[in-house]
C-alpha cells in the first residue's frame, strides 16, 4: 500500500513557486532538526513558553493552533416522550403521530451522535520541546510526550496525528494543526519511533523542498537526508 502524501496538491493544481508563511515554518524546521542530529542545540537561542519544562529539556518552537479529537459527541442516548392525549380523535392521533416523529428523529440524532468523528477541541498556544509536545488553552494544558505516543503521522503538512493511552487507561486520538506540524512530526520520530518510514525517506518535508530553498536564496542544512539511516 502506498503511503498517503501530505504535500501532494490537488489534481489540476499549477505548481507556480512562490515562499509563504509556511515555507518559513518549514525552513526552520529543518535548521532546528539537523541542530538536534548534530547535537548543537545549544547554540540556538532560548524560546520563551509557559510550558512546564522537566530538567534537561528546552523549548524548540511554538505558535497558535488548533486540537482535534477522535470522538463522539454522544452516548446514544435520547429524550423518549410519552404523550397522553385527551380529545376528539383527530387531536389525539395528531399528538400521537407528532410525539412519534419526534421520538423518531431523536432517536436518529442519538444513533448519530454516537458514532466517532474528529471534533475540534479549539484553539490554543503548541510549544514543541525537545522531550514533548505542549498545548495550552483555556479548557487546560495537554502534555503530549514523544515517549508515551503510541502511534504518530503527518496527514498534511499542517497537521500532526497522534494515538496515546491517557490516565484513565483509554486510547486517545487526537491531530494538532500548527505551522510546526513536520518538526513535530520530525523530533517525535527520531525521538521514538527512528524507523518510521515517514522519517526514513524524508517525507516529511515536502518533495524538492531544499531546492526550493536555494531558489529563493534561502538554503538549509539537508535535515531530511541527515535523519536518514547512514
Amino acid at each position: 500500500m502506498t503511503e498517503a502524501n501530505p504535500f501532494a496538491p490537488p489534481p489540476g493544481h499549477v505548481n507556480t513557486p512562490t515562499w509563504s508563511s509556511l515555507d518559513d515554518h518549514l525552513w526552520h524546521s529543518c535548521e532546528i532538526v539537523a541542530d538536534l542530529l548534530a547535537g548543537s542545540l545549544a547554540r540556538r537561542p532560548w524560546i520563551a513558553t509557559t510550558a512546564r519544562l522537566e530538567r534537561g529539556d528546552r523549548a524548540l518552537a511554538g505558535g497558535p493552533g488548533k486540537r482535534s479529537t477522535w470522538r463522539a459527541p454522544g452516548n446514544g442516548r435520547y429524550q423518549h416522550n410519552s404523550v397522553v392525549a385527551v380529545g376528539n380523535a383527530t387531536f389525539v392521533i395528531g399528538s400521537l403521530l407528532g410525539s412519534a416523529i419526534g421520538n423518531s428523529t431523536r432517536r436518529r440524532q442519538a444513533a448519530r451522535d454516537a458514532q466517532a468523528r474528529w471534533m475540534v477541541d479549539g484553539p490554543g498556544e503548541v510549544t514543541i520541546t525537545r522531550q514533548k509536545l505542549h498545548f495550552a488553552s483555556s479548557a487546560g494544558g495537554l502534555d503530549l510526550d514523544w515517549k508515551a505516543m503510541s502511534a504518530i503521522d503527518l496527514v498534511s503538512v499542517a497537521t500532526f496525528q497522534t494515538s496515546f493511552v491517557n490516565t484513565r487507561g483509554q486510547q486517545v486520538n487526537t491531530m494538532v494543526h500548527t505551522p510546526w506540524a513536520s518538526l513535530a512530526f520530525a523530533v517525535a520520530a527520531i525521538t521514538a519511533f527512528p524507523a518510521h518510514p515517514r522519517l526514513l525517506s524524508g517525507g516529511w518535508l515536502p518533495p524538492g523542498f531544499e531546492r526550493k530553498c536555494a531558489h529563493f536564496g534561502r538554503p538549509c542544512r539537508p535535515a531530511a537526508t541527515l535523519a536518514a539511516p547512514q
